[in-house]
């Protein structure tokens, strides 16, 4: 199993013809996280062949408009699609009122239900987990309330090394060797070593989604040596007294902010619709962490190829 990553939109509120409003499509165990939907994500999906249908999860950060105008679009067209599947979505007090009272005027019936869990920024707990992943909130801080997200992939078995496998042993002792533990015989000897037949599994993925926020190291114990932090970049440090005012930050910040919480990687976006070119940004993370990636409409990260 691996985290693969679309990035949808890398724009903050002003519309760009270039970046579209924020939005990010995560695909783990076939089943769609979507992190924020702002104004035309539905088409961003068609734009990068990805299936809306997949899509189980829904996280908002916030109730600014570029971050969940595009959400009943998106469930309109679900609808007409005549979806049944069970969708749940995590977002701030007032946003299930809005989208009530969106479907009440525009006469929407939806044929499949919503689960809606109203989020805290308070403080970081867990919000949801299943089979295959945790999600814990990340408070921010902003002009409105708002709270990250982290992803953290559930601990993955041990591999099978199949050509020791003797031939007549059985599912549940294959099962056992997965989990870490030895197989015992009728006397509690070990009759199978689960460090001889298998080996080490591999490193869980973890994805923290933060935007919008000003610079805010409380968050680093919260997404502590995560895989790959995504970090909304706003303005350049020469704007930072801008980026304070807005509540937002710099690309130099998210820099420390990763540095700081020793992460994999950086992923940053969410710039103001002043920059043209994004090369600034990147140099400026990069002086602080080197492995920082711009963040680009289309964009796709394969978790598997991050070091």
């Amino acid at each position: 199993m691996s985290f693969h990553l679309t990035i949808l939109g890398t724009g903050s509120a002003n519309p760009v013809v270039t970046r579209n409003a924020t939005s990010h499509f995560l695909m783990v165990e076939q089943e769609g996280y979507l992190f924020d939907c702002g104004e035309a994500t539905q088409t961003q999906l068609i734009r990068y062949k990805l299936k809306a249908t997949r899509i189980k999860y829904i996280f908002i950060t916030h109730l600014h408009g570029d971050h969940f105008f595009g959400l009943i679009g998106l469930l309109s067209t679900l609808n007409m699609h005549h979806r049944l599947d069970d969708l749940f979505i995590y977002g701030p007090k007032g946003l299930s009122e809005i989208l009530t009272l969106q479907m009440k005027y525009s006469d929407t019936r939806l044929n499949f239900k919503v689960h809606f869990q109203e989020t805290r920024s308070e403080e970081s707990y867990l919000l949801m987990e299943n089979e295959f992943v945790k999600v814990t909130t990340i408070p921010l801080v902003h002009r409105v309330s708002c709270c990250g997200f982290l992803i953290e992939e559930k601990e993955k078995p041990r591999r099978i090394i199949k050509g020791l496998l003797p031939p007549h042993i059985s599912i549940e002792q294959i099962k056992c060797l997965k989990e870490g533990n030895d197989v015992l015989d009728e006397n509690g000897e070990i009759l199978y070593s689960s460090d001889f037949y298998t080996t080490k599994a591999p490193e869980s993925d973890s994805y923290a989604f933060c935007t919008d926020t000003a610079y805010h190291p409380d968050i680093i114990p919260i997404i502590k040596g995560v895989k790959l932090l995504y970090h909304e970049t706003t303005f350049l440090h020469e704007l930072e007294e801008r980026a304070k005012e807005t509540c937002h930050s710099t690309a130099f910040q998210a820099g420390l902010i990763a540095k700081e919480a020793q992460v994999g990687n950086l992923l940053i976006g969410h710039f103001s619709s002043r920059y043209k070119d994004l090369t600034p940004f990147i140099n400026e993370a990069k002086e602080v962490f080197p492995k920082s990636i711009l963040g680009e409409d289309g964009l796709t990260i394969d978790f598997r190829d991050l070091l």
